[in-house]
């Protein structure tokens, strides 16, 4: 477990040297929990975007795209319960007047007992958390962490409040106009990007004339005041979600959630995350709209932690939203119901919903590429490399392309070569430095496949192409590399 944190540490600094994840506003000392996606960060992230909206809405001929503001009405959030029900328990210390969130601060002391070989005792306090948690119960939360002497990272004492509710919504204000009522300028900034799906439910099924059983994804950012941000970008302030929402008939809702739980998971695994990282874990505590729900987990260096959430959300949402708007909101069903020999008639969708944080799969996909690796040479001396294994789909860079010496007519054939393959994939061009220091920097920033122009190729139109993975090197004809990357995508 040291080694990984250590490991993560690391991971997390080559972030910032290669261009993949910068702190927010660094230039002025940074906002905790909040990241910019350098050059590097922001092509992979659209490549994990562009995956997964390709498995969603071009490979399944039921579901379709839309993209729905940020901003939405006040009323949204009420119907949807997130005014009333969006907060998570907090508890401060004190002493330090740092506010934790309780499952966060139990957790992390269960960490420690892990650590400390105290595993029975670890899995005994996080059963009783996961139990009062399910019951809201917060006085025996607090009961919890004072007979654990669970004590504040900063002043290290045990002086804590009562556990009390916190609501996670970001509030602004809308408009140029003022009102003798604040109130009535008050918007949220989403939490959650479903939302814009559920209210845009009749606008998408008559004008795309679908049929049930019917999705409606969606990728975007949403907006959480998290308390306890940590853990690099697992947790922030600000975030992206890719969600799909698969609108079924009632009484088959289950057979929905069983699909796409299992369609996920091997989703997950198509862009190479392995099987024995990622696990099913049923939710203890239902939300208030679900009838089913797990999490698909990953194993971070930190430990099993979600990365996409399955969720069997009943009609709640259709339904509140038509109770608050006022307007019906249904589905007129012609197919026959064996049942009765009759056809089903108007009624209100269920809901089958995947989640998937995109920041976290990024997480995902990093926390596995990345590789510290030494091995002795022939003639004896040591040799080392950072390597970021990133799959050569979802890679920002493809090909390498790197001519030997900038002269001799050199870096003309190795133009010819940028030109035709960047319509086709993304390239990168460079002639500075010894090739081998341009080969560590491409395995340091993820390239699969570099090649080498030389003045063999003026001779014989071959070109080294260089392996990330293994190093290995092979002569082929120059003609064959665009087709060579192109078959690994």
């Amino acid at each position: 477990m040291a080694n990984e944190a250590n490991n993560f540490q690391q991971l997390i600094s080559h972030c910032k040297e290669y261009g993949y994840i910068f702190q927010s506003s660094e230039l002025y000392d940074g906002l905790s929990a909040v990241y910019d996606y350098g050059q590097l960060g922001a092509q992979l992230k659209k490549n994990l975007r562009d995956e997964w909206w390709k498995s969603m809405t071009q490979l399944h001929e039921n579901i379709v795209g839309i993209d729905a503001a940020i901003f939405m009405h006040p009323t949204v959030w009420k119907a949807s319960g997130h005014v009333d029900n969006f907060s998570d328990p907090m508890i401060d210390n004190k002493d330090s007047k740092k506010r934790y969130r309780v499952d966060h601060l139990i957790e992390a002391h269960a960490e420690q007992l892990a650590l400390d070989g105290k595993k029975d005792e670890e899995a005994a306090l996080l059963k009783s958390m996961d139990e009062l948690l399910a019951k809201d119960d917060f006085a025996g939360l607090k009961t919890l962490i004072d007979s654990n002497n669970i004590k504040c990272s900063i002043s290290k004492t045990c002086n804590w409040t009562d556990v009390r509710q916190f609501n996670l919504m970001f509030k602004t204000e809308f408009g140029a106009v003022a009102s003798e009522n604040p109130d009535d300028n008050i918007v949220y900034l989403r939490p959650e990007t479903a939302q814009g799906i559920f209210v845009n439910f009749l606008n998408v099924q008559k004008t795309g004339r679908m049929k049930i059983p019917f999705g409606i994804a969606q990728t975007g950012k949403a907006f959480r005041n998290e308390i306890v941000a940590r853990q690099f970008i697992f947790r922030m302030r600000e975030f992206e979600q890719m969600e799909m929402q698969f609108f079924v008939r009632p009484g088959s809702q289950m057979e929905w959630y069983a699909y796409w739980r299992d369609a996920r998971k091997v989703w997950h695994q198509s862009i190479g995350i392995p099987a024995e990282k990622l696990r099913f874990h049923d939710h203890i505590k239902l939300a208030h709209y679900a009838d089913a729900a797990l999490d698909i987990e990953f194993e971070f260096p930190f430990g099993w932690k979600e990365l996409e959430g399955i969720h069997s959300r009943t009609d709640f949402d259709l339904s509140q939203h038509a109770q608050y708007s006022k307007k019906k909101i249904q589905y007129f069903d012609n197919d026959v119901d064996p049942a009765t020999n009759k056809p089903y008639g108007n009624y209100t969708p269920y809901v089958v919903e995947t989640s998937v944080g995109l920041d976290r799969l990024f997480l995902t996909v990093i926390s596995l590429a990345y590789a510290e690796e030494k091995w002795t040479k022939e003639d004896g001396t040591e040799d080392s490399r950072v390597v970021m294994r990133i799959p050569a789909k979802i890679a920002p860079t493809k090909l390498a392309i790197l001519p030997l010496v900038k002269k001799d007519g050199l870096p003309e054939i190795a133009r010819q070569l940028m030109d035709e393959c960047k319509q086709s994939f993304m390239c990168f061009y460079e002639e500075k430095d010894a090739i081998g220091k341009r080969y560590r920097r491409m395995d340091a920033i993820g390239t699969p496949f570099c090649v080498t122009i030389d003045h063999q190729t003026k001779e014989d139109n071959t070109v080294t192409i260089r392996y990330r993975d293994d190093m290995r090197q092979e002569r082929i004809a120059l003609s064959d590399v665009k087709k060579i990357v192109l078959q690994s995508l």
